[in-house]
């Protein structure tokens, strides 16, 4: 292993955002919950939305339909799909799904974005050790969260839901985005190494086979992103090392 926490043959790293890169996974978690728990009022005999479980299962790493396609199945409810343009109170996937970005974006602004200490000087040690990096997120707000916590210059190549909606890459738990990134970079995938905090992430490493898959658990969840395709653990990625 290198200085780095990494087998020597990598020569790239993939990096998703929230979560890993930011600590914004848990406003996602709260917008989502206010969002599906005002929908399922309307239909009785429906628990609300666990902020943790459910999150985890079903919406967290994915695009936002397909979240809320998945969490919907789970409560047997189905949608009409709508379009991507649907207005926030469209009763449909699209709709729901907009609704959540809507809160997530006013939660944003309002309580603002932070990025994890840990990380950010490990992608300073990356960077200074010669590998490439990408950031790859199921998020369309991808670009502005970097810019945000001045963090956009870390990374060679972005992969995220505006690209993804662009060159029609289903996203995680499919590999497409991550193998893409991989692509944009010139390495192949068993010499470029994922992180990420989302089961459908781990999910994604393995079905691309990368060389090494680091899970980062900043929720108590080890157990499963193992189970899922982790090759390591960390509670920060600090704890691979990386010292400049």
């Amino acid at each position: 292993m290198t200085a780095l926490g990494l087998p020597d043959t990598i020569q790239a790293c993939l990096f998703d955002l929230d979560g890993v890169v930011t600590k914004t996974a848990v406003v996602h978690a709260a917008a989502w919950k206010e969002t599906f728990d005002a929908f399922l009022r309307g239909h009785d005999g429906q628990r609300p939305f666990d902020a943790v479980a459910d999150y985890d299962e079903y919406v967290d790493g994915r695009p936002r339909a397909d979240g809320v396609r998945a969490f919907l199945d789970s409560r047997g409810i189905h949608l009409p799909e709508g379009t991507p343009e649907d207005p926030p109170d469209a009763p449909t996937v699209h709709g729901l799904g907009n609704r959540k970005n809507e809160l997530l974006l006013e939660r944003i602004r309002t309580q603002g974005v932070e990025a994890y200490d840990g990380t950010l000087r490990y992608l300073e040690a990356v960077r200074a050790h010669g590998l490439r990096t990408a950031i790859v997120s199921s998020s369309a707000n991808c670009r502005d969260v970097l810019r945000s916590i001045d963090a956009e210059h870390f990374f060679d190549v972005r992969v995220d839901g505006v690209v993804a909606a662009e060159r029609r890459l289903p996203g995680k738990p499919h590999p497409d985005t991550f193998l893409a990134a991989a692509r944009d970079l010139g390495v192949e995938p068993a010499r470029a190494a994922v992180f990420e905090d989302a089961l459908a992430g781990m999910d994604a490493g393995r079905a691309g086979r990368f060389g090494y898959v680091v899970g980062v658990d900043r929720v108590g969840q080890t157990d499963a992103l193992y189970a899922h395709g982790a090759d390591t653990v960390v509670k920060d990625l600090a704890e691979l090392g990386g010292k400049l």
